[in-house]
C-alpha cells in the first residue's frame, strides 16, 4: 500500500529557512537539512494533490546519482542517515527518514544548467518559433523529441516564483562571469554524459535534465539541490522511443497532460488530481527509481 503523503513539515525546534515548491530547507548548525515533500507542481504552481512516496523517490534517487558522480564534482550531501543528523532534528527521525539530507551550506550561483541530448520542452517551443534554442542555431526539418546533432548546454534563470527562462551562454556570463559559466557548462555536459550512460544500459533515455551549483564560503564549486531526478529530467522509455511527437516520460508530463486534458487556465484555484492518475504518477516515479538504481525506495518508518 501507498505510504502516507507528506504535503507540509513543520519540526519544533528547527528553523525552517525556505519553503519552496516541493523542498522545505531547514537550519542545522553549520548545515542544512533539505526534506522533499510529496507536493507535486505544474504550470508554476503546487497542485492541490500530493504523490505518495514521490519526495522519497526524489531525495533516494538524488542520493544515488550523487554517489556515482564524486568523481566528476563534489556535491553537498553529507547524510541521508537521520540518526547522523543533529540532535534537534533525530527526535523526527520518522518523518525524515528516506526524504530527507542532511547537506552543507552554500551560497546557490543564480543560473541553472541545463544539458538538452533532445528536442523537447520549452527548447522545442523555442525551436519551432525561432529555429534556435537559447541563441544556438539548429538544424532545419528537426521534429519533436528527434535527438540533437550534439548536446546543448541551455542556461536557464533562476526563478523563486514563476517559470525559470531560457537564456543564451552570453547571458548568463553576464550573470556569473565568464569562466565560472565555463567551469558550469564543462561539469554540466560531463554530469549530463554519465546519466546518459548509465540510463541507456537501464533501458531509459535520459533526454534533457537540469543541475543546480553552490559556491562555499572558501570559494569551493560544488553541485547541490536535487540531481537527475524525474521532478528535474525528461526519462523516457528506450523501447518505446519514437520521435515526431511527445514522449511516454517516467516523469511529470503525465500530470501536465491530464492537466491539458480537463483544460485547466493555469490560474488559481489550482485543481487536485483524480485518485487514478496520482496512482499512475506514484507508478511512474517508483518505476524510473527502481529501474536506475536496482534498488527498493526505503519507505520503513520507525
Amino acid at each position: 500500500m501507498p505510504s502516507h503523503v507528506l504535503l507540509d513539515t513543520k519540526f519544533d525546534g528547527l528553523s525552517l529557512l525556505r519553503r519552496g515548491k516541493v523542498r522545505d530547507v531547514y537550519s542545522a548548525g553549520e548545515h542544512l537539512i533539505m526534506v522533499a515533500t510529496d507536493r507535486i507542481s505544474a504550470f508554476d504552481y503546487v497542485l492541490g494533490s500530493g504523490i505518495p512516496d514521490k519526495g522519497r523517490v526524489l531525495n533516494q534517487l538524488s542520493a544515488f546519482w550523487f554517489g556515482r558522480t564524486g568523481h566528476i564534482v563534489t556535491n553537498h550531501l553529507i547524510s541521508t542517515d537521520a540518526d547522523a543528523y543533529p540532535e534537534s532534528a533525530r527526535a523526527f527521525r520518522s518523518q525524515l527518514e528516506g526524504r530527507s539530507s542532511l547537506v552543507r551550506k552554500t551560497n546557490p550561483i543564480q543560473v541553472e544548467c541545463v544539458a538538452r541530448g533532445y528536442i523537447s520542452g520549452s527548447g522545442w517551443k523555442d525551436y519551432k518559433a525561432t529555429g534556435e534554442v537559447c541563441g544556438i542555431a539548429l538544424p532545419k526539418g528537426l521534429k519533436e523529441s528527434d535527438r540533437l546533432p550534439e548536446v546543448l548546454f541551455t542556461p536557464a534563470t533562476k526563478a523563486e516564483s514563476g517559470h525559470d527562462e531560457n537564456i543564451s551562454e552570453e547571458a548568463a556570463a553576464r550573470v556569473v562571469g565568464a569562466d565560472l559559466l565555463a567551469r558550469l557548462k564543462k561539469l554540466t555536459l560531463e554530469l549530463y554524459a554519465h546519466g546518459v550512460a548509465h540510463a541507456e544500459s537501464k533501458g531509459i533515455i535520459l533526454a534533457d535534465t537540469k543541475f543546480e551549483f553552490g559556491l562555499t564560503d572558501d570559494g569551493e564549486l560544488i553541485l547541490i539541490d536535487e540531481m537527475m531526478t524525474p521532478d528535474s529530467s525528461r526519462y523516457w522509455p528506450k523501447d518505446t522511443y519514437h520521435p515526431g511527437g511527445p514522449q511516454p516520460s517516467f516523469d511529470k508530463q503525465y500530470v501536465r497532460d491530464y492537466l491539458e486534458s480537463i483544460k485547466w487556465n493555469k490560474q488559481p484555484p489550482v485543481p487536485s488530481l483524480p485518485d487514478d492518475v496520482v496512482q499512475n504518477t506514484r507508478a511512474k516515479y517508483l518505476d524510473a527509481f527502481s529501474r536506475l538504481t536496482g534498488r527498493e525506495l526505503v519507505t520503513t518508518r520507525a
